[in-house]
């Protein structure tokens, strides 16, 4: 085991993550290294947006799917790794606001 995935199940056991969720977070970022054959801690930001992408757009996962691997690389880049990236600290969008564009006013 690499010193970054012990500091990562680490962190996740300290911020009291069930053992699923660490296996599953673990999981996701062992997918993105081998995405690209290096270790995480020297992917760029734009490398990493570049492969959520990737997994959004060209590999169609599922909405929960998803989350559950940003979930993942955004807790080893934000708090294993300490990096404040613009791409994990980004608003969210509540549903409500996904469901109804901007422009069109909601009825009364």
């Amino acid at each position: 085991m690499t010193p970054l995935r012990q500091r990562m199940i680490d962190d996740m056991r300290l911020a009291g993550f069930a053992e699923r969720t660490r296996d599953v977070y673990i999981q996701a970022v062992r997918r993105l290294a081998t995405h690209y054959m290096r270790s995480p801690d020297v992917l760029s930001e734009e490398e990493v947006r570049a492969y959520l992408l990737h997994l959004r757009d060209e590999r169609g996962i599922a909405r929960g799917t998803f989350k559950t691997n940003h979930g993942g690389i955004r807790f080893l880049y934000s708090r294993t790794l300490d990096r404040d990236w613009p791409l994990f600290s980004q608003k969210k969008r509540s549903r409500t606001e996904e469901a109804a564009p901007a422009d069109r006013a909601l009825p009364c």
